[in-house]
C-alpha cells in the first residue's frame, strides 16, 4: 500500500516562500513520475509541476520561474519550492505519483496553502 504524506502547507504572505514535501511510504524508484496538483475553491484541479524518474520536469505556465520541483531518492521524497507566492496560488496542493507500467496512480491527502496578507 503506497502512502503519500504531505506536511508543509500553511499561511504565507504575498511574495514569500514556502516549501512543500511529499514523503512516499515506499521507494520512489517504483514511480515513473511524481508531481504536484492544486485545486482552488470553485476551480478544477490543475497540474502544477511534475518530475519523471529520468529527471524530466514540466511546470504549469503560471508557476514557471517561481516554483521548483525536486526529488531526493534516498529519502523517498519530492519537494516543491514555491517562491514569490501570489494570492492566486492559494489552493489545496496534492502530491501525485504514477506507475505507467501498471497504470496505477496515487494521490496524497492534500495540504492547504493560503497566500494572504
Amino acid at each position: 500500500q503506497v502512502r503519500l504524506v504531505e506536511p508543509g502547507g500553511g499561511l504565507v504572505q504575498p511574495g514569500g516562500p514556502l516549501r512543500l514535501s511529499c514523503a512516499a511510504s515506499g521507494s520512489i524508484f517504483s514511480f515513473n513520475a511524481m508531481g504536484w496538483y492544486r485545486q482552488a475553491p470553485g476551480k478544477q484541479r490543475e497540474l502544477v509541476a511534475v518530475i519523471t524518474s529520468g529527471g524530466r520536469i514540466n511546470y504549469a505556465d503560471s508557476v514557471k520561474g517561481r516554483f521548483t520541483i525536486s526529488r531526493d531518492n534516498a529519502k523517498n521524497t519530492v519537494y516543491l519550492q514555491m517562491n514569490s507566492l501570489e494570492p492566486e496560488d492559494t489552493a489545496v496542493y496534492y502530491c501525485n505519483a504514477d506507475n505507467w507500467g501498471t497504470g496505477s496512480r496515487w494521490l496524497g491527502q492534500g495540504t492547504q496553502v493560503t497566500v494572504s496578507s
